[in-house]
């Protein structure tokens, strides 16, 4: 046989089938994670269908009914040791198992608690992140079990607290290993739906496994990329799924989103008439407030008898006028007062006075007063001042 196919010469479907087998069978034996989707048994045989949590791929397995040991739940997340088997007659693949484990709560713990803080680190678990939900929303979109209690009672509580409210129900596996495939694909439906405002993701109570879809990281990031909010009601108040840390909001319970997402119509209207009330009290108290400073101010005299004012001011005018011309007229009084008494100074001190007396006053013809008589020489002119007149005399 050619070792390499062509057109001319192409391989029959046995020798691929049989190349692909030879391959497969030299992988040897690998240890596979998965969720387990199916169990079925026949005899001494057990048929398992192992699914990846994160993808739509799944792959059967196939082991002795020793080898699985005590019966197992579907949803239950197993290890697998197995070899690779391709069967030529039907051209599939499966997992031939020689050990299957479960893995553990602690284990389990551990691997949500390794995937918070990875959504931690990249900002989804981030408070600033969340939307607050709108006061009336238009639409209600609801994923949630088919005929569960948590879809009753959100139902019951939002439409007796507003009779008015439209809800779109998804339902959808809430458990098992589908549930977080259709919950994401419930969710982005709504998400898409323009008439939706709010999207609350809805589950009763139960044990670790079984809400442990609600922790898929897929999932997770599909609530964090919606443009809608979403509220996440999954369990009660000890159950903490990661899609309760990225979700917008998390509401303790099914009928708590209810009550969160839908306001009260009959809360609502009592609101409204002590609003209404609270209005008028204050209005009337503002209005009664501005009445009384009215009356005040018109009781006031500058508005009662508006002239009062100019008659008070004439009154202060014409005092002010009296005491001026009073201190203009002291004023004058001593300003007179101080010239005669200037002058009589003066004419008593000038010696225009003491010629009056008698007296002469003997000047050089040039006006020199003479005050010596060493200063006359024998026949010199002088003049000499008297009180009415002058003289020109010789000296001898």
């Amino acid at each position: 046989m050619n070792e390499r196919s062509s057109p001319d010469a192409p391989w029959p479907v046995r020798t691929v089938a049989r190349k692909i087998g030879e391959w497969i069978g030299k992988l040897g034996e690998v240890w596979v994670e998965g969720q387990l989707a199916q169990l079925s048994t026949r005899g001494n045989s057990c048929y398992l269908v192992l699914r990846d949590p994160a993808a739509d791929i799944s792959l059967a397995v196939t082991c002795r009914r020793d080898v699985l040991g005590e019966p197992v739940a579907e949803g239950a997340r197993l290890i697998v040791r197995a070899r690779p088997d391709f069967f030529l007659g039907r051209g599939t693949l499966s997992l031939r198992a020689s050990e299957v484990r479960r893995v553990g709560i602690g284990e389990l713990l551990a691997r949500l608690q390794r995937l918070r803080q990875l959504l931690a680190a990249e900002g989804l678990l981030d408070p600033a992140r969340k939307r607050a939900l709108p006061f009336l929303p238009r639409g209600l979109g609801l994923v949630t079990g088919r005929a569960s209690a948590a879809e009753h009672d959100v139902l019951t509580v939002s439409r007796g607290r507003w009779p008015g409210v439209r809800v779109r129900v998804l339902n959808c596996a809430v458990q098992g290993p589908n549930a977080a495939a259709e919950v994401i694909d419930a969710v982005r439906k709504l998400d898409r739906d323009a008439d939706i405002d709010v999207i609350v993701i809805a589950r009763g109570g139960g044990s670790m496994e079984d809400l442990l879809p609600f922790s898929d990281e897929a999932l997770c990031r599909a609530v964090a990329a919606c443009a809608t909010p979403v509220v996440s009601a999954i369990g009660h108040e000890p159950d903490t799924p990661l899609i309760d840390l990225v979700a917008d909001v998390r509401a303790a319970t099914p009928t708590d989103a209810a009550k969160r997402v839908v306001p009260d119509v009959a809360e609502e209207t009592q609101r409204l008439t002590q609003l209404r009330g609270r209005a008028l009290r204050a209005l009337t108290g503002r209005v009664d407030t501005e009445q009384r400073g009215l009356a005040g101010l018109r009781s006031r005299p500058a508005l009662a008898d508006p002239a009062v004012l100019v008659r008070l001011r004439r009154t202060d005018l014409h005092a002010l006028s009296e005491r001026a011309a009073r201190s203009i007229a002291h004023r004058l009084d001593a300003a007179a007062a101080d010239l005669d008494h200037a002058s009589a100074r003066v004419a008593a001190l000038s010696p225009a006075a003491t010629l009056s007396r008698g007296y002469a006053v003997v000047q050089h013809i040039d006006g020199h007063v003479v005050a010596d008589a060493a200063e006359v020489r024998s026949g010199q002119r002088l003049l000499v001042r008297l009180a009415a007149g002058r003289l020109a005399v010789t000296a001898e």
